[in-house]
Formats: structure tokens, sequence, C-alpha cells
């Protein structure tokens, strides 16, 4: 799909689903570099009066991931993780309980959940392209197309990217827009 040897850079030219898909796994691939390789202090610290840290950045794109493409896609509950370690259906509740995890704990939970999300959107896009109708709807009754919960995600993602620049730099240093060259984000879990 992608014109280089980086597997998060988008093709130079391809599809509407090409780009879209590119676009959150460029997006995926520096949030997950911007938190990589760091301790629990690392994982939990904080700028200013804000309480975001990057484990719980982790932690909430995680849930976002798998209520994305399991609630809002197929109207199924999250299941998973999700039954089995305290998540209340909060908002802030990934936010406040990351503190609590361990970073391998972390990691693994976006990993999981990044996996899942990557091969319930490839099997979205075979049976029905970008432009079926999911189960996330409005007030009024319409629903979603494939296409809204997916710039949705690309939205949260780049919101959230950018506020793990921001710790990331005052953590130790690390700046840049994409991941270098050599790195490469983690195997997925199995």
């Amino acid at each position: 799909m992608t014109d280089s040897d980086l597997p998060w850079d988008p093709p130079a030219a391809g599809t509407e689903t090409q780009h879209l898909v590119a676009a959150l796994e460029r997006l995926r691939a520096t949030f997950r570099w911007k938190t990589d390789g760091l301790d629990p202090a690392g994982l939990q610290t904080r700028l200013g009066a804000s309480t975001l840290t990057l484990g719980g950045l982790l932690k909430h794109l995680a849930a976002v991931e798998d209520y994305t493409f399991t609630t809002q896609l197929s109207g199924k509950p999250m299941g998973g993780p999700w039954e089995s370690n305290g998540w209340d259906g909060s908002n802030d509740w990934e936010f406040a309980s990351a503190a609590a995890d361990r970073p391998e704990e972390l990691y693994a939970l976006w990993d999981g959940a990044a996996a899942r999300s990557r091969a319930r959107l490839d099997a979205a896009v075979a049976h029905g392209g970008l432009d079926q109708l999911v189960q996330a709807s409005f007030p009024d009754g319409r629903h979603a197309s494939l296409r809204r919960v997916v710039c949705d995600l690309i939205e949260e993602y780049g919101r959230h990217t950018g506020h793990a620049d921001l710790i990331r730099e005052s953590v130790d240093g690390r700046t840049g827009e994409d991941p270098p060259p050599e790195w490469r984000p983690p195997a997925p879990p199995e």
C-alpha cells in the first residue's frame, strides 16, 4: 500500500480507502513511537495542570479502538479485555486507572486493540467498502458510514498524538513528526 519501505508511509497516489487507512496507520505508528519504551514514571508524567499522561493516552486509545471497530461498527459489546480489566464505561476511567497499570500491560492493551481494529476494519472494507452504514447512529436515527467512523478515529488520533508529542518531549526530549526509519512498531500480539 505504501511507496516506501516505511510501513506507516501513505501512498503517493492511491485510492480513497488506501489513503484513509494509511493516514490512520501513520498516526497509530507516530503515537506508538511517542509512547514507546517508557518506564512507569515516564508513562505517568504530566504537564502543568493537565491530568493527561502517556499511559492514560495508551489506555484511552486502546478503548477507542475497540469501541470504534466493535461497538460502532457492529453494535456488539467491546468484550475482550474490557470485560475483565475494571472498565466502567466512563469517559475518564482509562486516564485515571492507567497509573496503576504496568508499562507492559498498557503497551499490550494498546497493541492488542490496534491489531483487532486493523483486522476488523480490513474485513469491513472487504465486505462493503467505506460507504456501508455501520451500527453507530445519531439521535435522529441516521446511521454513520464506515468512512465517518474511520475519519472520526483519525481525528481522535490527531488530537492525542499532539498531546503525546508534548508529554514525550518533556519526559526525555524525543521529538519528531514521524518515527525514524529504523524504528518498527512492536509485533502484534498473537
